[in-house]
């Protein structure tokens, strides 16, 4: 099977969250972004919704996505290890 941005970046965080401690994988589980970051994500999302979105707004969008994609695998990930349901 062709590996995919998203299972390679899946596999290179991997190893990440095998050096994390019990209480690290918690925090990690419970990590959310601040309201400031929310309110921000929210108004380029209504944003590129609208087709409004400034180059410069698109990219800040498309960085906030990546980073929220990551946070979410390694959460995933930490989740697994703590025996969690997803």
């Amino acid at each position: 099977m062709p590996s995919t941005p998203v299972t390679m970046l899946d596999r290179l965080l991997d190893p990440v969250v095998q050096c994390l401690s019990v209480e690290t994988a918690r925090q990690l589980v419970d990590l959310r972004a601040d309201e400031e970051i929310q309110a921000r994500v929210r108004d380029l999302a209504e944003k590129r919704n609208e087709a409004t979105l400034s180059a410069e707004e698109r990219a800040e969008y498309e960085s906030y996505v990546m980073a929220a994609s990551i946070v979410a695998i390694l959460q995933a990930k930490a989740r697994a290890r703590l025996n969690l349901p997803s």
